[in-house]
């Protein structure tokens, strides 16, 4: 039947066709879920590529600050909002001793303290702090780091600075008296001569003559704090320099004065290798060992002055058969304005900066300066300088 046959004939046109469209809709989803996982694929490299840069980038920057805070003097501790030990340098066990755990294992106590009233202000805490033995000075800086209650502390140790600031001040004190005393002087014997000039007119030369060493001694006191000063900077190490000239003009310098007062001045100078330095300074540190012995040694004792070559160094050393030096006082007969006699400095008019300026002089050259010393028997003073050509 006709009818019958076109019925059918559309109906599996239909099939086929539905077929057909279900087939190519299969094949176009299957490609699209294909580009949307490759899409997925893609911008998940993307992704695992940007972490790791961030990763890597993340930890060079962890290495930079290690390198840093490791390279610092100062120790570095971060505190977490538990007080746990989140990071610390290695110069921590050098001032603390050892690396806490926690802030409960801080010590001293005083540290401690320090940061838990950072954390709790908010606001930077400092203490000093006196640990070990011999005993050190330390600096600590608590600072908030963070809203959880982290604290970062930086632990300095200012024991330097500290006994900088001690001898600056004892400096200043010092300074100012030893500058008062021959001030007084000049103006009492100035004040009596006004008043005696005319009255007792034999008594006018005794004051001058009290005035004019008053005057000389102030003289010698500030010209000595202007070469110590100066020299705290340094010399200039320009010129090449033979000591044994040095030596041999210093003594001629003093021979006159050494006469007076009954002593013997022996000299050794012969020639040795040249220093490089500053012959101003070095000339000024003969001077100085010359004067101090001659200060110090009683009529009739000997002053031996000798330069010498020794396994590479210049070696220059002045001996003297004066009072000496007790053995307790050696250390400190570098400092400035220290006298194992002070009334005989008073009497010799000695400004207790000469072994200042030495010790300087020879330190500015790349030297060193020793003293001997047996009390009744007199100083050895021994000056080791560099030869200027290294052998």
């Amino acid at each position: 039947d006709p009818p019958y046959t076109a019925d059918v004939d559309a109906a599996v046109g239909a099939l086929i066709g539905a077929i057909v469209a279900g087939v190519a809709a299969f094949w176009l989803g299957r490609r699209s879920a294909a580009n949307d996982l490759a899409r997925l694929r893609e911008q998940n490299r993307r992704t695992e590529e940007a972490l790791g840069e961030r990763a890597e980038a993340s930890l060079e920057a962890r290495r930079v600050r290690d390198r840093i805070l490791g390279s610092m003097q100062d120790g570095v501790i971060l505190f977490d909002g538990d007080r746990r030990t989140a990071f610390a340098n290695e110069h921590v066990d050098e001032l603390l001793g050892a690396r806490p755990e926690s802030l409960a294992h801080v010590f001293p106590v005083a540290l401690r303290e320090a940061v838990r009233r950072a954390a709790e202000s908010r606001m930077p805490e400092v203490a000093e702090l006196e640990i070990g033995t011999p005993s050190r000075w330390l600096r600590a800086t608590a600072s908030p780091a963070g809203p959880d209650g982290s604290v970062v502390v930086v632990v300095a140790d200012v024991t330097e600075a500290r006994r900088l600031d001690v001898v600056r001040r004892d400096f200043v004190a010092n300074a100012s008296h030893e500058l008062k005393t021959p001030v007084a002087s000049i103006q009492a014997a100035a004040e009596t001569l006004l008043d005696v000039w005319q009255e007792d007119p034999e008594a006018v030369p005794r004051f001058a003559g009290q005035l004019e060493r008053e005057a000389i001694r102030l003289s010698r006191i500030v010209a000595d704090l202007l070469d110590l000063s100066r020299l705290e900077s340094g010399s200039e190490l320009d010129d090449e320099v033979h000591l044994d000239a040095i030596v041999r003009e210093e003594t001629e310098r003093f021979a006159d004065a050494a006469e007076t007062v009954g002593l013997h001045v022996h000299v050794d100078a012969p020639a040795v290798p040249i220093v490089r330095g500053s012959r101003k300074d070095l000339s000024l540190l003969v001077r100085n060992l010359l004067d101090n012995a001659i200060r110090y040694t009683k009529a009739g004792g000997t002053i031996d002055a000798a330069v010498g070559a020794e396994d590479g160094w210049v070696v220059l050393r002045v001996a003297d058969t004066g009072i000496g030096i007790p053995t307790k006082e050696l250390p400190r007969v570098f400092e400035r304005f220290y006298r194992v006699d002070r009334a005989r400095s008073r009497e010799t008019g000695g400004t207790g900066l000469g072994l200042a300026i030495v010790k300087h002089v020879s330190e500015n050259h790349g030297g060193s300066v020793r003293v001997r010393s047996e009390l009744g028997r007199g100083t050895t003073f021994d000056v080791r300088l560099p030869r200027a050509d290294g052998v």
